[in-house]
């Protein structure tokens, strides 16, 4: 049985390929994507102040399997880890100046509810199982095992515009640290 919420200490390091660099400066587009709690998120309607958007592959579940060679893609292994480390930094991130975080990824709601409750998260999941935003925004994504997944990346969302991108992510459990300090290096 795999441990997803713990990383190999020999995960591949992505490197970081420019496909991330167009973003700063778009504004999110009109478009609505299915959120737990039986609700859906307007991307262009996130409101003032700065919202965290963290964006992963797959989420393991218990049970599972993960895709074939998972551990060999750079980038891909962590997205428990991370999620985890979101929910251990929510409160912190709300008080440096985030006025809203949220998971994304191209597993269905129903998939990300699962999560939630598992990890208990106290924030909301986005499900994008048709890639909308990738092909909105142009967000960098890869293939596995019969899977088109997106590339872990983090956008820091001020007034409906990408202020700010972290990509690529490594380590990705301590990633939410990484975001905690460029909000208190860059106060409102």
């Amino acid at each position: 049985m795999t441990d997803y919420t713990s990383l190999p200490a020999d995960l591949p390091v992505p490197e970081d390929d420019g496909a991330a660099a167009h973003l700063p400066g778009m504004k999110l587009p009109h478009l609505e994507l299915q959120a737990t709690g039986d609700t859906t998120m307007r991307l262009d309607a996130l409101g003032a102040g700065r919202t965290v958007i963290y964006i992963y592959p797959l989420t393991g579940r218990p049970g599972t399997d993960l895709p074939d060679g998972w551990d060999s893609i750079p980038g891909a292994r962590g997205c428990t880890p991370e999620t985890c480390s979101f929910r251990d930094h929510h409160q912190d991130l709300l008080d440096a100046g985030a006025v809203g975080v949220f998971g994304l990824s191209s597993q269905d709601t129903e998939y990300q509810q699962e999560v939630v409750d598992r990890l208990h998260l106290p924030f909301q999941m986005l499900s994008d199982p048709a890639h909308r935003l990738t092909r909105a925004l142009g967000l960098p994504t890869f293939a596995t095992g019969g899977l088109t997944l997106y590339k872990r990346m983090t956008l820091i969302v001020r007034d409906n515009v990408i202020e700010h991108v972290f990509y690529p992510i490594f380590p990705p459990d301590l990633h939410a640290s990484q975001v905690l300090a460029w909000l208190r290096d860059n106060p409102l």
